[in-house]
């Protein structure tokens, strides 16, 4: 992708049982953050930190969601486990 270029629409899994899909999400602003696996030191900071800043994220009328290859049952217990306010995508 070459800068100010639209990423492409695509759908996936989400920790909320609904289907994650891009273009449903236009009018706000995203932060996408890959990461490599749920409960692995540096992913767990990394979740907890994006939480911590959630509700300034929301002022600005911005979502956050994770995305790894872990399935949804995995995500849904580390979102429990750790009180992640944003939903994770599963690219499994």
């Amino acid at each position: 992708m070459k800068e100010k270029e639209l990423a492409p629409n695509f759908r996936i899994p989400s920790s909320n049982n609904k289907e994650f899909e891009l273009k449903k999400n236009k009018n706000k602003f995203l932060v996408i953050y890959f990461y490599p696996r749920d409960n692995t030191p540096g992913c767990t900071n990394e979740a907890i930190d994006f939480s911590k800043l959630y509700k300034e994220f929301k002022k600005f009328n911005c979502e956050i969601v994770g995305i790894s290859k872990d399935n949804i049952e995995s995500h849904n217990k580390f979102i429990s486990k750790f009180k992640i306010p944003f939903q994770l995508l599963s690219d499994e």
